[in-house]
């Protein structure tokens, strides 16, 4: 995550050298502005718009946007799939970043605890 998300999703951003050039500069730093904006891993402690829906963009591929490693700019920030599926696996354990439907651990239930659970509300 250090490697591939915190060039636009942290406070610990490395600053490419063309970032000081105008109007370059004004378009990065709204795209870090904007990637802030939407998950701020350096400021966790805080509320984070959409750090729930971190696991859906690794697993859809829009996260690195395209235009970010196009042109081999930006390599660290691919990922491979068994980076992706490690990083799933753990994020899918972190509180706040667990997906909504299915993380609670409800649908691993043997179908014997589900029928009990129906014969006590009868």
């Amino acid at each position: 995550m250090v490697r591939a998300c915190y060039g636009c999703h942290s406070n610990e951003v490395d600053w490419p050298w063309y970032s000081n050039i105008a109007p370059l500069s004004w378009a990065i730093s709204d795209h870090v502005a904007e990637g802030r904006e939407a998950v701020n891993y350096s400021e966790f402690d805080q509320p984070q718009d959409e750090a729930d829906e971190t696991i859906d963009v690794l697993l859809d591929g829009s996260m690195p946007p395209a235009y970010y490693t196009r042109f081999g700019l930006h390599p660290d920030a691919n990922l491979t799939a068994a980076e992706v599926d490690a990083l799933v696996t753990w994020l899918r354990q972190t509180p706040g970043l667990a997906e909504e439907s299915g993380e609670s651990g409800d649908d691993n239930r043997s179908d014997d605890e589900e029928q009990h659970d129906d014969d006590d509300g009868d």
